[in-house]
């Protein structure tokens, strides 16, 4: 029975991927998960798998990283499937590296094409992981900002893409860029999307900290809004700055301790 691991620092994206790679690929044993990439190494020399599915961007190590240094490993190596959200100009950029990828969350049909890639190659040689790394680095280290600084902010999380909700008897993973925005209260964090109202049990501060900061501000305790999604923002009769959204009627308020963020405004 051939044997996987799966790095990824968002649980969300590996039980993403173990669920779709029951599905093309039953046969295949996940025998280990990893939140980073130092943690990826280590269990590649515990476990020996066939395959290495490894994110791109994790915390301690990179992928590219984390890939560089199981090909020190003495022994079997694995095949090396690299996961990754970057746009479709980076995925050209590995196909012309001629390294197996995944783009994120995995879809079954791209997945199953990988997965018969990596069969075949499982049933010919093993990789030759140092000429792939040395290739995929010449190909898109630019494109990607994968370099050897690649590790200087490494060890900072990636933001927050996706969010695991409930809605009715249904678990969804919404892209955190159709959420509107957030509201909580003292238990739950309602999750709002022009279409969907989920709630999720995550604190405002918790969900901050995960969130890219650029995209995302807090206007209030107990709000966070895509700035993207930013209708407009008006005066009311109390002289309160006032959010609207696109795509739906409520209106948030921004608090006092928030106003610089719309001094312009």
């Amino acid at each position: 029975m051939p044997t996987a691991i799966l790095a990824d620092d968002e649980r969300l994206m590996r039980d993403q991927l173990r669920l779709r790679l029951s599905e093309v690929w039953p046969e295949l044993e996940i025998v280990a998960e990893a939140k980073n990439g130092a943690e990826a190494v280590e269990l590649t020399a515990q476990h020996r798998p066939d395959v290495a599915f490894l994110d791109i961007r994790m915390p301690a190590m990179t992928g590219i990283e984390a890939a560089s240094a199981i090909a020190t490993i003495e022994g079997k190596l694995p095949q090396i499937v690299f996961v990754t959200a970057y746009d479709q100009y980076a995925v050209e950029a590995f196909e012309k590296g001629a390294v197996d990828y995944v783009l994120k969350p995995a879809q079954s049909e791209r997945l199953a094409a990988t997965t018969l890639r990596v069969k075949a190659r499982l049933a010919t040689a093993a990789p030759d992981l140092n000429a792939l790394i040395s290739q995929l680095k010449a190909t898109i280290g630019a494109s990607l900002g994968v370099s050897s600084q690649a590790s200087d902010d490494s060890s900072k999380p990636a933001p927050l893409r996706y969010i695991q909700a409930t809605i009715g008897q249904q678990l969804r993973m919404i892209p955190v860029d159709e959420v509107l925005f957030f509201t909580s209260d003292e238990k739950y964090t309602r999750v709002q999307t022009p279409s969907v109202e989920a709630l999720i049990r995550k604190p405002i501060k918790e969900l901050l900290d995960e969130l890219d900061g650029e995209k995302f501000w807090q206007i209030h305790r107990s709000s966070i809004v895509n700035v993207a999604r930013i209708a407009g923002v008006v005066n009311d009769e109390r002289g309160h700055k006032i959010i609207s959204m696109q795509g739906h009627p409520e209106k948030l308020e921004v608090s006092r301790s928030y106003l610089h963020l719309f001094k312009q405004m």
